[in-house]
C-alpha cells in the first residue's frame, strides 16, 4: 500500500488574531476557532505562521500556540520568526510536533544543522520560495532538515528528492490537488487558508480517495453485511469520551448512519422514536467527533470513541448516565484517574488554601523549598532501589510523584501535557 498523502491545513498568527499566512489579512474567524475546525474537520496537519511584528507578540503567539497544542490531537507544524535556536526551543516546547525554517536564508544554514543536532531532524522543515531552490534539497537533507515545503507556483512536476516534499497551495479544486499529490515524490498538500469552510477537508480527501489517492480517512475493516444487527436492521452503538473512556450515551445506527460516520467523521444515528436518521449535534452544535470505532465478539454492538462538544445528553449533562441507582464504595485503580485525582486536590489546595495543609505549607515556602524536596524525594528512590526489599521504592516513588505534582502545579503544568509529550517520543 502507498504512503498516505498528508492534507495540512495552513492559518497564521498575529496579535492573537488568525490571518492569512501568505499576507497577514486578518480574518473574520479567531484563531482557536479554526484551529478546532480544522482539527475536528479532517486536516492531518495545522502548519501555523507566526507573523509576529514584535517580541512581545512573539510570546503572546507562542503562548496561544501552547494553548491550542492542549487542546487539538492533529500535530502542530510551526514556524515564521526564527532568529536563534532559542527561538525553536520555544515553538518545539510549546507544543510543535516540528518548526520550519527559511532556506532561503543564508543565515539560516548553520541554524538549520545546530537545530537538527540539538532537537533530532524529525522536528526540523525547511520552507523554500521558490522552484529553484530544488536543487539545494540535497544540501538541506544533509544539514539535518526531515522535509521540504514548497510553494510550486506553475511547475507541474518534481524530481525526486531524498526527503518528502510538501507543497503549498491556495486551489483546492480536487483537479489539482490530484495533479500534485499523484506525484511520487509529494508527500503532502499544504491548504494556505483562505477563509473556506474548515469542513471541507473531509470532503477533499473522500474526494482523493475517490481518485485513487491514499488518504487517511475512515474506512471499516469488516463489511456492515458482516454485522449482525436487530431485526430493524439497528446496531446499537456505545460512546465513550476517547481520552476518559466515560460512557456518554447508547444510541443506534442503520447502515446508512454508518456509513455516514465513516465518510464524515461525526457521528450518526437513527432515531428509533422519529425513525429517521440524525447527525449528533447538529441543531445543538454538540457534535461527537470520531477518534474510532470498535465492534465486539458477537458482531452485534459498536463502541464509538469520540471527541466529544459539548454535552451528550439532551438533558445538558455530559454523560446520559448520571442517576446513581446503587453503588458500593470501592478504591480507585486506574492509574490517569489517580493522578488526575491527586493533582486536582493539590491544585484546589494553590487557589483555595487549607490550614495545616503540607501541600499549603510547600506553595508558601516558593518554588526553591519545592525543588529541594523533588531533589530529596529522587536521592531517596535511588537509595531505594540499591535495597533488596522492592516495597520500600513504590512508597519513594509515591512521594517522589506527589512532589512533582506540586511542582507541576507551580509552574502550571498538566498531566494532559505529560502524556501528550510522552505519547509524542
Amino acid at each position: 500500500m502507498a504512503d498516505m498523502k498528508r492534507l495540512i491545513a495552513a492559518i497564521g498568527c498575529r496579535e492573537g488574531q488568525a490571518v492569512l499566512p501568505a499576507n497577514g489579512t486578518v480574518c473574520t474567524r479567531s484563531f482557536q476557532e479554526l484551529a478546532h475546525d480544522y482539527n475536528n474537520n479532517g486536516a492531518d496537519e495545522l502548519m501555523i505562521f507566526d507573523r509576529s511584528e514584535s517580541d512581545e507578540d512573539h510570546e503572546k503567539t507562542i503562548g496561544l500556540v501552547k494553548e491550542i497544542a492542549r487542546e487539538i490531537d492533529i500535530p502542530i507544524l510551526l514556524g515564521g520568526r526564527i532568529k536563534r535556536l532559542e527561538d525553536v526551543k520555544k515553538y518545539l516546547y510549546a507544543g510543535a510536533k516540528a518548526v520550519f525554517l527559511d532556506g532561503s536564508s543564508d543565515d539560516n544554514i548553520d541554524l538549520i544543522r545546530e537545530a537538527s543536532n540539538r532537537f533530532g531532524n524529525e522536528k526540523i522543515l525547511v520552507l523554500l520560495s521558490g522552484t529553484e531552490q530544488l536543487a539545494r534539497v540535497s544540501e538541506f537533507a544533509q544539514l539535518g532538515a526531515s522535509a521540504v515545503i514548497l510553494n510550486p507556483g506553475d511547475t507541474p512536476e518534481f524530481p525526486e528528492i531524498p526527503v518528502p516534499l510538501y507543497l503549498i497551495t491556495e486551489d483546492r479544486s480536487i483537479g489539482n490537488l490530484n495533479q500534485l499529490l499523484q506525484q511520487e515524490a509529494v508527500a503532502g498538500v499544504i491548504l494556505m487558508d483562505t477563509e473556506h469552510d474548515s469542513d471541507s477537508c473531509m470532503d477533499l480527501k473522500q474526494a482523493l480517495s475517490c481518485s485513487g489517492i491514499s488518504m487517511d480517512i475512515m474506512t471499516s475493516s469488516i463489511r456492515w453485511e458482516d454485522f449482525r444487527p436487530n431485526a430493524h436492521g439497528l446496531m446499537p452503538v456505545i460512546v465513550q469520551d476517547y481520552k476518559t473512556a466515560e460512557v456518554l450515551m447508547l444510541a443506534y445506527m442503520n447502515q446508512q448512519a454508518f456509513e455516514d460516520t465513516l465518510r464524515t467523521g461525526k457521528m450518526h444515528y437513527y432515531s428509533r422514536s422519529r425513525k429517521t436518521q440524525w447527525l449528533k449535534g447538529e441543531t445543538s452544535g454538540h457534535f461527537q467527533y470520531v477518534k474510532s470505532l470498535h465492534l465486539d465478539c458477537d458482531n452485534d454492538t459498536i463502541l464509538a470513541k469520540v471527541h466529544q462538544i459539548g454535552a451528550a445528553c439532551h438533558t445538558g449533562s455530559r454523560s446520559c448516565f448520571f442517576q446513581t441507582l446503587a453503588e458500593k464504595e470501592y478504591r480507585e485503580t486506574n492509574p490517569l484517574k489517580v493522578f488526575e485525582d491527586v493533582f486536582a486536590v493539590i491544585q484546589d489546595r494553590k487557589v483555595h488554601p487549607k490550614e495545616g495543609s503540607y501541600t499549603n505549607y510547600l506553595f508558601e515556602k516558593g518554588i526553591d523549598k519545592i525543588l529541594k524536596k523533588v531533589g530529596e524525594e529522587a536521592t531517596e528512590i535511588v537509595i531505594a532501589a540499591k535495597n533488596p526489599d522492592p516495597e520500600e521504592i513504590k512508597y519513594e516513588i509515591s512521594d517522589f510523584l506527589y512532589h512533582v505534582m506540586v511542582l507541576m502545579a507551580e509552574k502550571g503544568v498538566t498531566w494532559e501535557e505529560i502524556t501528550r509529550e510522552l505519547a509524542n517520543r
